[in-house]
């Protein structure tokens, strides 16, 4: 008798863990698009985060936190060469819930991450290739280890950024308004630069010069490296603007 009541104890136990497991993962699934397809992500409240792996398929995994986690819905609108994704809150009243996106593409394959974005939320992306776009009005941006051309803003957060390769030409633009700014490039840039801060430090470690305004604050920069094959901008209203030599 005892025997049977310590397996059904376990049995119970068991399934306990199994259900805490499944509830964990919200919303699950695997993609397949084609090199150069789109990726887009838009959070409200959570974190994005995005790293390459050693796979051939695209892999998305939301997770729920907060009390009312079960108003909110994870709204799929993707298509044959698209992933597009975003959160749905109730129409009205408050909700305290939030959403964090993980997300795993295959790091040799070149996708246009056209958006990914969090209003309240840190966005991170590691090793990846392509064209990449990263915002967070109320957050950090962190990007490491990329190849491409690479945008990142903040308003109220820090932009870090490091491109390894870059390939392609085009605007790459990054700002924070009150958040600190630092971009580490390859050492054969090839770039036409502004760089400006309105009350903080401003750094670089290519050769270009850098001005003091001679009434009221502000530093900036201006200079071509290469043959300014890109438009490199990086801006801070409140904080430190750096550009580093890879």
């Amino acid at each position: 008798m005892r025997r049977r009541l310590l397996l059904v104890v376990a049995t119970v136990i068991a399934g306990w863990g199994l259900t805490g497991t499944a509830s964990a993962q919200d919303f699950h699934k695997t993609y397949a698009i084609p090199a150069g397809g789109q990726i887009r992500i838009a959070n409200v409240s959570g974190n994005v985060k995005v790293t390459g792996y050693k796979g051939d398929s695209i892999v998305v995994e939301a997770f729920k936190v907060g009390r009312d986690r079960d108003l909110l819905k994870v709204e799929d609108m993707s298509s044959g060469d698209r992933i597009d994704l975003k959160v749905g809150y109730p129409e009205r009243g408050n909700c305290d819930a939030s959403v964090n996106f993980e997300v795993r593409v295959p790091q040799g394959i070149e996708y246009n991450y056209e958006h990914l974005a969090s209003v309240s939320g840190n966005v991170e992306i590691v090793s990846v290739r392509g064209r990449l776009r990263a915002e967070s009005v109320s957050g950090n941006v962190t990007v490491q280890n990329v190849t491409g051309v690479v945008s990142a803003q903040s308003v109220s957060g820090n932009v870090d950024v490091e491109i390894s390769r870059l390939e392609g030409a085009g605007e790459m633009k990054f700002s924070s308004v009150s958040g600190d700014v630092s971009v580490k490039a390859p050492a054969n840039l090839d770039a036409d630069i502004e760089m400006s801060s309105l009350s903080g430090s401003l750094k670089s470690d290519f050769p270009i010069e850098i001005h003091e305004r001679r009434y009221g604050p502000g530093r900036s920069a201006r200079g071509r490296l290469g043959s300014g094959a890109n438009n490199l901008r990086i801006t801070s209203v409140s904080g430190r603007v750096s550009l580093i030599r890879g």
